[in-house]
């Protein structure tokens, strides 16, 4: 009946035949199609499939007619004036024709999430999932996508820090938000004119990376700790974990035992596995001390594809396997927090084994090409954000140095 197209945008009259009404006839609509996306506009205007098709055919001039006419020529002039200044999306419209955009960024993170669970993307589902909570604890349940400025975020960076959420942890929040904001632009519920990171706009706080790393003498006395049976095995998880060239819990908890080859443990990083480039095999010596971990906490090997440690079974899909490894690490890290209380030692985690394991080699001389290849890192300035720097007791017999003038 009514058309028009331009830039990519059309806007056009239909009959709604998706259902009859009580009245026998079908609504009449304006639609707007942009990106291969339709939103629908009633007039409030309803006609039989005869009046509709006579109306199309400009046989009967009508009041209905004149009504249909009129809105759509609103809608129009208003799809118009956004093109003219670059700025379509059509939650601009939906807000320029009175009516307030229901799909907010709650709404719009929560499908992301459920997204997330349903790919099996569980790392990025439990993102989500913490980014919404604590967004929400900012700024409530229903929050618009235009009221996301770069002033706002600014105010919500201070509050996480208030709040206190690490560099680390708001850098993460906001990476997240963006992902959202990008796809409310892509998906046309934001203009690009109204999109608050970029130049000129928000830029997302750079993470701190926390020196986690061990010193030698308190690696020491954590292999010598002796407790109750629990703790001590959650503490060689760790020590395991150290040994293996900094392994992950993630992969060190689906080792095999046919990735023990000539006395060393053969791994590809789950989290680099289809990385660009292909499988990275990292290789590590089965020392000693591994073995005997081995010995007291692993399975019996019945074949090859025995898994060596206890907590998976091997069958867990992708979601299965990242609970089960939260729930071991979290556990893990009860325990260590809790030897290190005991053993008058700085609190640490599974991760500082990573760090430690980096740290240590480069203290005692190792190149930092080789930690990177032991790491299983892609270049070498990642490696040396693993890198602790020098300690105290460098620091102390090195200060003589500044003042001694013989």
């Amino acid at each position: 009946m009514f058309k028009f197209s331009r830039k990519g945008i059309s806007v056009s009259t239909v009959l709604d035949r998706r259902r009859v009404k009580v009245n026998g006839k079908y609504p009449v609509k304006i639609e707007v199609v942009w990106n291969r996306k339709q939103k629908y506009f009633p007039t409030g205007v309803d006609m039989t499939e005869d009046q509709w098709n006579k109306a199309s055919a400009g046989h009967k001039h009508t009041e209905e007619l004149e009504a249909v006419e009129e809105y759509y020529s609103h809608v129009r002039n208003e799809v118009a004036e956004m093109l003219s200044k670059d700025c379509f999306s059509f939650q601009m419209l939906e807000l320029r024709m009175g009516r307030p955009h229901r799909f907010n960024v709650n709404k719009a993170m929560r499908s992301m999430i459920e997204e997330c669970r349903k790919e099996g993307r569980t790392n990025s589902y439990f993102r989500y999932r913490s980014t919404l909570r604590n967004l929400e604890k900012y700024a409530g349940s229903s929050i618009a996508f235009t009221s996301i400025t770069p002033e706002w975020l600014k105010r919500c960076e201070e509050f996480w820090m208030q709040d206190g959420k690490s560099a680390t942890t708001v850098s993460i929040y906001m990476k997240t938000m963006k992902s959202v904001m990008n796809k409310a632009v892509e998906e046309g519920y934001l203009s690009s004119s109204a999109y608050p990171f970029g130049r000129g706009g928000y830029t997302v706080p750079k993470s701190s990376v926390r020196k986690l790393a061990l010193s030698k003498n308190q690696i020491k006395r954590l292999i010598e700790y002796s407790g109750p049976e629990m703790l001590e095995m959650y503490r060689d998880l760790w020590v395991f974990s150290y040994l293996c060239n900094g392994i992950n819990f993630r992969d060190m908890l689906f080792l095999r035992y046919s990735d023990i080859v000539d006395g060393e443990i053969c791994f590809v990083r789950s989290k680099t596995r289809y990385a660009y480039g292909g499988q990275k095999i990292i290789k590590a010596v089965l020392a000693p001390k591994m073995a005997e971990i081995i010995s007291r906490w692993g399975n019996e090997r019945t074949s090859p594809d025995t898994l060596i440690f206890k907590f998976a079974k091997g069958s867990e899909d992708e979601y299965g396997a990242t609970m089960l490894v939260r729930r071991v690490v979290c556990k893990c890290n009860t325990a260590l927090k809790q030897i290190a209380l005991e053993l008058g030692m700085p609190a640490f985690t599974t991760y500082s084994a990573r760090h430690s394991f980096a740290t240590i080699m480069q203290r005692n001389g190792a190149g930092i090409p080789f930690i990177s290849e032991c790491l299983g890192h892609s270049s070498l300035a990642m490696t040396e954000t693993y890198l602790a720097g020098f300690g105290k007791e460098e620091r102390l017999r090195n200060a003589p140095l500044l003042t001694d003038f013989d």
